[in-house]
């Protein structure tokens, strides 16, 4: 059955089988609600008079900021996502990331413009460790690993039916450990300003690809630099310039190298930390970040920090000789403790740099 609601003041949301009005949301005492009250409050924000919602980016490449979206083209991408998938109402939809972020907001949203059971979860690593699937789920790629290593929690990933990927880059290793699950998985791009993401891309199955498809309605292109342009007027009235080194094919899907303020120019020669990153995730297996310290005779010299416990730094450096062209063969090694991630568990390259900075000796 199709259900769709783009009027707000008429809105309902059903959470873990019991309908809410908005009345209901708007009334209801913090703490008495059988659901979490950062759910109730982003109710609240949605279900108040004002027609926009602040988000907050994830600040994986700068500092975290708060913008202002209008409610109405939350619920534009809201509908791409829900008829793309096929999504309808009474179908369950688990929400198991952030609400401080876009991507779990949307998980909201989805909800109500199109009546789904919403199964609201707290945030963690393990969102199917107490659960059981759901219809519908959107999960960063940590969350989906994670539950790949416990035979009980892979097994309902399997179940799921629209599994989508969001906040972070889906890798090869990955994407190997879903290709023969039975039901479409997709990586998802876009960003905070996209109010979640404007294309997918088929993971896993015979109709696994490297290349994103964009939604109905929007127009994607390249800038003087080949970055991606986008252009998604129900989403955003402006064009929006990313900073994503990406190519288009024949077809107007696009795929994605890497970032242009992720290019390390190293002696004369530019080398992107993400085509490295996927270079070495062949061989090289637990946790890592390709980073830049400035250098007296490079400029700025590719550096390489890894998670200590799997590796020497001798095994690394002979993993890096043998997957790596010369020039892109980290000048330093440093095994740390820990790695920096943002709250969204992206890799925190600023921070990462600043660390290189400090270690790195030219």
């Amino acid at each position: 059955m199709t259900f769709f609601n783009t009027d707000i003041s008429k809105q309902t949301i059903t959470i873990n089988g019991i309908l809410y009005s908005r009345d209901s949301i708007l009334n209801a005492v913090e703490g008495e609600q059988p659901f979490s009250n950062d759910l109730l409050s982003f109710l609240r924000e949605w279900f108040n008079d004002s027609p926009y919602i602040l988000v907050q980016t994830s600040g994986s490449t700068g500092v975290p900021k708060q913008i202002e979206v209008e409610k109405v083209r939350m619920l534009q991408s809201a509908k791409l996502t829900c008829n793309f998938l096929g999504l309808k109402q009474g179908d369950s939809a688990l929400l198991c990331m952030n609400l401080k972020y876009i991507g779990a907001k949307m998980v909201v949203v989805r909800s109500l413009f199109a009546g789904l059971d919403l199964v609201p979860i707290e945030a963690s690593g393990y969102p199917l460790k107490e659960i059981e699937p759901t219809v519908f789920a959107a999960m960063t790629p940590m969350q989906v690993y994670n539950s790949l290593q416990d035979n009980k929690q892979r097994e309902k990933l399997r179940r799921i039916q629209h599994l989508i990927i969001g906040g972070g880059a889906v890798d090869a290793t990955l994407s190997n450990e879903l290709a023969n699950f039975p039901h479409a998985i997709w990586s998802t791009y876009g960003m905070t300003e996209t109010l979640s993401h404007i294309a997918l891309r088929c993971i896993n199955g015979k109709s696994a690809s490297e290349w994103y498809t964009p939604f109905e309605g929007v127009a994607i292109s390249l800038s003087e630099n080949q970055t991606l342009k986008i252009e998604a007027p129900l989403i955003t009235q402006e064009v929006l310039a990313t900073n994503d080194v990406a190519e288009i094919n024949e077809q107007g899907q696009f795929r994605i190298l890497g970032r242009v303020d992720n290019i390390i120019n190293s002696g004369g020669i530019k080398i992107q930390i993400e085509e490295v990153e996927r270079l070495l995730s062949k061989s090289l297996s637990g946790e890592y970040v390709i980073t830049s310290a400035q250098d007296t005779k490079f400029g700025e010299a590719v550096v390489l920090l890894v998670k200590k416990g799997i590796y020497t730094s001798s095994q690394i450096h002979s993993i890096c000789k043998e997957l790596l062209p010369p020039y892109w063969i980290p000048k330093a090694i440093f095994l740390l403790d820990t790695l920096p991630y943002t709250e969204t568990n992206k890799p925190n390259r600023a921070e990462a740099r600043l660390i290189a900075h400090k270690l790195y000796k030219s």
